[in-house]
């Protein structure tokens, strides 16, 4: 049996609204972890990242900004209730981006650890929305899209991305740890999807 790519969920309001938060706040920890660490993870994350690092803007009005025009190809391409959906878990990592640093206070985090565990945080955070049709916007709208129309693997076509992106913030970061680090990170969080979201791994017949 051929597994949809694009979850069309059925839950009740309250099971999508709790999916959206968790989701949301697992990126938004993940997130939390790499800026702490001044990595660069990839996709539009590393973009606001990168914009965040070069202009001090904040994070996450830079990641609500460099949403907005992927917005008409959700719409287009994906429908209403995915786009809806991701708006809103847009909107809530903007918030929670803002609202965690004055929430939390790190002294130090290890490199490593804040790869790791930050891109494994930002991962389980993609399932969760994908899993009630939505996403973190962006680069997300695409793979998911190239998911739908050709099977393509999000993990490995997200890794593709990312490596170009996190190749991009070298010139940035200017130091050849953190742009190891944030390789790592990048590997971290897709590994997540390669295992985890593919066709019929959810669905027997």
């Amino acid at each position: 049996m051929a597994a949809a790519s694009l979850p069309q969920p059925r839950s009740q309001l309250h099971d999508d609204a709790q999916g959206l938060l968790t989701g949301t706040l697992f990126a938004a920890l993940g997130v939390l972890l790499m800026q702490h660490a001044g990595l660069v993870p990839g996709g539009t994350v590393g973009i606001a990242l990168l914009l965040h690092y070069a202009t001090r803007v904040e994070l996450g009005l830079a990641l609500f900004a460099i949403n907005i025009p992927f917005y008409a190809l959700a719409w287009m391409r994906l429908g209403r209730a995915f786009t809806v959906r991701t708006a809103l878990a847009v909107s809530l990592l903007s918030l929670l981006s803002w609202w965690l640093p004055r929430a939390i206070t790190l002294q130090h985090v290890d490199g490593a650890l804040a790869a790791v565990l930050g891109g494994l945080l930002c991962g389980a955070g993609m399932l969760f929305l994908f899993r009630h049709g939505a996403s973190l916007g962006g680069l997300n709208v695409l793979v998911l899209r190239l998911h739908d129309r050709f099977g393509w693997s999000t993990g490995k076509v997200q890794m593709a991305i990312d490596a170009l992106i996190v190749l991009a913030g070298a010139a940035v970061t200017a130091d050849p740890r953190r742009l190891g680090l944030s390789v790592l990170a990048v590997v971290a969080l897709n590994l997540v999807l390669v295992f985890n979201h593919r066709k019929g791994r959810y669905q027997q017949g």
